[in-house]
């Protein structure tokens, strides 16, 4: 098994018998050492995972389903590997439980053991109703039309360029000290380990005395698509990015990526916990 676990290898045997020890955990360092920013405020803020692929046996041995949220702090000194998490969730299929309690108290515990931190587990029903899971809008300004009007060809960047927040630009900017909420859907990424690409809608809320320019953090947003790069690992960066360049009272950036293998990740990260945003879950998701 490479540095990467089961997501590096090119053929997978999926168990069908319980099997905690299939979850593979990654340091959150290999990460944070890229950024080279002060750790530990990088980790005030919660990764939530969304599993739509949940299944296992009561004891009648029928086939029970639900949907699952898990919250990991971002002070974890670990990441859970998506496929692995997945091949776990796939390992619990044909297991008999009593209650749905029961499973949701097996999967907070052996994701606490994998990521070494306290995670939360929600299990919903198949409802329309569950406002947990109910399709939700970003709140602020989509910029996503913000160079529009201009003329300037966006270039490919290999790696994300914090210093395109800096460009000149015509477009509207805040007022000082005000809080501004903006939102993009044209986050891309690679995938470190596959290379194949990551697409989320990243959302920004910031308070700060500089004046935010739509148009720079769009291309800003827009050098991500070659960079290789976890999901949690591209918004810590971007967090980082923006923390150095504005100096923000207050600063929240999250995004919400697209499923694959069932599963979509949702990092958020927060100046103060008390800015944290509740979960939800986007129209492409």
């Amino acid at each position: 098994m490479s540095i990467h676990g089961i997501l590096g290898e090119q053929t997978t045997d999926y168990p069908t018998e319980y099997s905690p020890e299939t979850l593979y955990p990654i340091a959150r360092s290999m990460g944070r050492d890229v950024i080279g920013w002060q750790d530990d405020k990088l980790a005030v803020g919660v990764d939530w995972w969304q599993a739509f692929e949940l299944s296992w046996l009561n004891k009648q041995g029928i086939s029970q389903v639900a949907i699952a949220r898990f919250g990991i702090p971002a002070s974890s000194p670990f990441i859970v590997e998506s496929k692995s998490l997945k091949l776990y969730l796939n390992s619990i299929n044909f297991t008999e439980f009593g209650s749905w309690a029961d499973v949701q108290a097996l999967i907070a515990k052996d994701l606490s053991e994998c990521v070494q931190a306290d995670v939360k587990v929600e299990l919903f029903e198949l409802d329309n109703e569950c406002s947990g899971l109910l399709i939700s809008q970003p709140d602020g300004v989509c910029i996503d039309d913000a160079l529009a009007d201009s003329t300037d060809k966006v270039a490919l960047c290999e790696h994300p360029d914090a210093s395109l927040l800096e460009q000149g630009s015509s477009d509207a900017q805040i007022s000082e000290g005000k809080t501004f909420s903006l939102y993009s859907n044209l986050l891309r990424s690679n995938c470190p380990v596959t290379n194949q690409p990551d697409w989320g809608t990243l959302a920004v809320s910031i308070t700060s005395n500089k004046p935010v320019n739509n148009a720079n953090m769009l291309r800003y947003i827009l050098s991500f698509r070659q960079h290789n790069g976890f999901h949690e690992q591209c918004v810590e960066q971007i967090f980082a990015d923006l923390s150095q360049y504005y100096e923000p009272s207050a600063l929240m950036v999250r995004a919400w990526y697209t499923r694959r293998g069932g599963i979509d990740i949702n990092p958020c990260r927060v100046s103060d916990i008390a800015l944290l945003p509740v979960p939800s879950r986007l129209i492409r998701q």
